[in-house]
């Protein structure tokens, strides 16, 4: 029989938004230590959770998947402790099994999703072993780019911190890898002011290709193709439009360039917030400017003869 100390029990306090279920496993996997009943000793006994197994709780609350239950995705087994050591040889259903070819979901294209993931050079090189919730932890993650009153910097850290969470640690990169892992900073040296970059774009915009038909490419590129022209985003035909501003590009598209109020208010982008009528003024005023040097020019020319 599993007990637990009073400090452990909050998962179950009245008005908690965690399912029944979840609660209960909430008593444990919400807590850095838990309390259980040995009864092969018959004490009392306090141990410390796995920090891999550690679910904080108040993400999961916000989370998207929040409403479901753990044994929804977890065997019901569970429910009895000490869990059955056999029950983490069950495979757990993958995202596709749930979003696949379902209607009710087809607005977010998870099939087509499903496509480039395969296509992705993380897929090619690490094969089954790479799963979607290595990059979108499913006990937190929320539809952040989606949502239309998201700020673009929240949308940038949450992104970026699906690929740091890899790639600037150590541990969980060694867990699909041996090779060493690359230094963010040394590998982007090539980059001016990289921290600017980092807290503005997320690192899918040059490691991805442009796509029409997903709000984002799910295919990661080598390396070697990834983008390294400033041109590529510092011009009219900025590719940010077509992926970190697409969200709020589509309902408000033109043909100004960068003329878009929501844009405007949250970002600029040297080269790339142009404004169509402005651009023509500069150039009447440019133009009027030499006109006058011209004919003050001959001007003097004609005077001295």
């Amino acid at each position: 029989m599993l007990l637990f100390s009073t400090v452990n029990i909050m998962a179950q306090d009245e008005g908690n938004p965690l399912s029944e279920n979840s609660q209960v496993c909430a008593r444990c996997h919400g807590n850095k230590y838990y309390t259980f009943h040995n009864e092969v000793t018959g004490t009392e006994v306090r141990k410390r959770m796995n920090p891999y197994l550690l679910i904080d709780t108040v993400k999961y609350t916000q989370a998207t998947h929040s409403f479901f239950s753990c044994d929804d995705c977890h065997s019901p087994d569970y429910a009895v402790y000490p869990h059955a050591s056999n029950l983490k040889l069950d495979p757990k259903p993958s995202c596709i099994d749930c979003h696949g070819g379902d209607e009710s979901f087809a607005k977010y294209q998870f099939d087509d999703i499903d496509v480039e993931v395969q296509n992705s050079v993380h897929k090619i090189a690490h094969g089954e072993q790479f799963k979607c919730e290595m990059c979108h932890d499913l006990h937190s993650y929320r539809l952040v780019a989606r949502n239309e009153n998201s700020k673009i910097k929240d949308i940038v850290v949450q992104d970026n911190q699906m690929c740091l969470s890899c790639h600037n640690n150590l541990t969980k990169y060694q867990i699909l890898t041996d090779n060493q892992k690359p230094e963010i900073l040394a590998t982007h040296d090539w980059l001016p002011n990289q921290e600017l970059h980092f807290l503005n774009v997320r690192c899918i915009e040059c490691h991805t290709p442009i796509t029409d038909t997903l709000m984002v490419s799910h295919k990661i590129l080598p390396k070697e193709q990834a983008v390294h022209l400033c041109s590529d985003c510092h011009s009219t035909n900025s590719i940010l439009r077509s992926k970190l501003y697409k969200y709020t590009v589509m309902e408000s598209r033109t043909d100004q360039g960068y003329y878009n109020s929501v844009i405007l208010n949250e970002a600029y982008v040297i080269g790339a917030n142009r404004n169509k009528y402005l651009n023509i003024l500069s150039l009447a005023i440019f133009g009027l400017t030499l006109l006058g040097i011209s004919i003050h020019t001959i001007t003097r020319i004609i005077n001295k003869k």
